[in-house]
């Protein structure tokens, strides 16, 4: 609930509605989220043109759909704060139609079920494996964001084989003993996170303006620090996007 995190809620939640295609918006967080908006909206005379409902989280998971699940995590900071972990579910390989126009399966329904891995009994006796005529399983990925928090094992947890941790950094790691008295994440806690839970990529934010350009340490300064321990890191920039590469099952053989 500190400042930097939800200031920008309540312009965003107007936008919205000024642009006239929101049908609804649900937004979790912790406590005290709710009358906070409420207040915003009170002595702003701010109303919105659609349905907004707050969700309190408490750890464990907090939606879960056929497609994601996503995870809070209690973090360590001065206030309370959570970290999340969305998981993109499991999906059958890609369906080949080649292979079972070949096999002069007639389409339709059955398609449908072979696509989903399903094993069929065709009219003409045949029984056919629709894993033999799909590709390798895609692996759901996993996104672990964790910000404000020093390091703690429930950041660890969240962050347990993630494709991309999202973490803080707010200090550089010579000025540690700051970041143990605020409850913030120096680039080493960042990356010792990442190395711990073995994930695969970490992307930093939440910087101190203490290491602006100009200054006897600068961001780029901080990049190489948690380099050093977790080479598979980059920063966080203003407007920045990444697609989450997808993983594929590897199906191992004893045979020579």
């Amino acid at each position: 609930m500190h400042g930097d995190h939800i200031f920008g809620l309540m312009g965003l939640l107007a936008s919205c509605g000024l642009a006239g295609n929101v049908d609804r918006v649900d937004i979790y967080g912790p406590a005290g989220l709710n009358e906070y908006l409420q207040a915003c909206s009170r002595y702003s005379h701010t109303h919105f043109s659609y349905p907004v409902k707050v969700h309190t989280v408490r750890p464990g998971v907090i939606y879960e759909d056929e497609e994601f699940s996503v995870v809070c995590g209690q973090l360590n900071h001065r206030v309370t704060a959570y970290g999340y972990r969305v998981v993109e579910k499991d999906r059958v390989g890609r369906f080949d139609v080649e292979k079972a126009k070949a096999l002069e399966i007639p389409p339709g329904r059955v398609y449908g079920q072979l696509k989903r891995g399903e094993t069929v009994t065709l009219n003409d006796g045949r029984t056919i494996q629709g894993s033999e005529l799909c590709g390798p399983t895609e692996i759901g990925r996993k996104i672990a964001y964790c910000t404000d928090t020093v390091f703690c094992d429930g950041a660890v947890e969240l962050a347990q084989d993630a494709d991309v941790l999202i973490h803080e950094a707010t200090f550089a790691h010579q000025d540690a003993d700051m970041a143990f008295q605020r409850l913030h994440s120096t680039t080493t806690m960042a990356a010792q996170t990442a190395l711990a839970a073995s994930t695969h990529r970490l992307i930093m934010t939440h910087f101190s303006p203490r290491y602006a350009p100009g200054n006897s340490l600068e961001l780029k300064d901080l990049l190489l620090e948690a380099r050093a321990i977790f080479p598979n890191t980059d920063m966080a920039y203003d407007f920045m996007t990444y697609e989450v590469p997808r993983r594929r099952e590897v199906v191992l053989s004893g045979k020579c």
